[in-house]
């Protein structure tokens, strides 16, 4: 929890260190130029989150092409965000709002499915399920 909340403030005091280097080093206009540099960076974050959210709005809650892809390209710590780009759609939210850990899964057109866990908007853990084949059993086990 303390690496989460460090890492919140570094930002902030990373773009206040380079705005105080910037006025030693050029005055105003060093200023001036950092600022347009940090909004500049803040303004591709933005965009960026708002094509992925475009595309998920685009796409039914909780549909993943193919569950098993998703399964593979998953890793413990990315974000949600990064999750939703990959699968290009939200999440089904399977546990109650606003609490942690929050659950999500996404299903595929074969009825398999990936349940991750996020912790603070970072993947803890994910299970990927495939349900039964009604086909096969119905092949070993033929109705007289």
């Amino acid at each position: 929890m303390r690496a989460m909340n460090f890492k919140k403030f570094l930002v902030p005091v990373g773009a206040i260190l380079l705005l105080g280097l910037a006025w030693r080093s050029g005055g105003w206009g060093g200023v001036a130029l950092a600022g347009g540099a940090i909004i500049m960076f803040l303004l591709l974050h933005f965009n960026r989150a708002m094509q992925v959210l475009k595309r998920a709005a685009e796409r039914p809650v909780g549909y993943v092409g193919s569950a098993v892809m998703l399964n593979a390209k998953l890793k413990p710590g990315v974000t949600l965000m990064h999750v939703i780009a990959m699968t290009r759609a939200l999440g089904e939210l399977r546990s109650p709002k606003d609490e942690q850990p929050e659950h999500y899964r996404w299903t595929d057109g074969g009825d398999s499915y990936v349940d991750a866990v996020f912790v603070g908007g970072k993947l803890q853990s994910w299970t990927m399920t495939r349900p039964e084949n009604a086909a096969d059993d119905e092949t070993q086990n033929p109705a007289a």
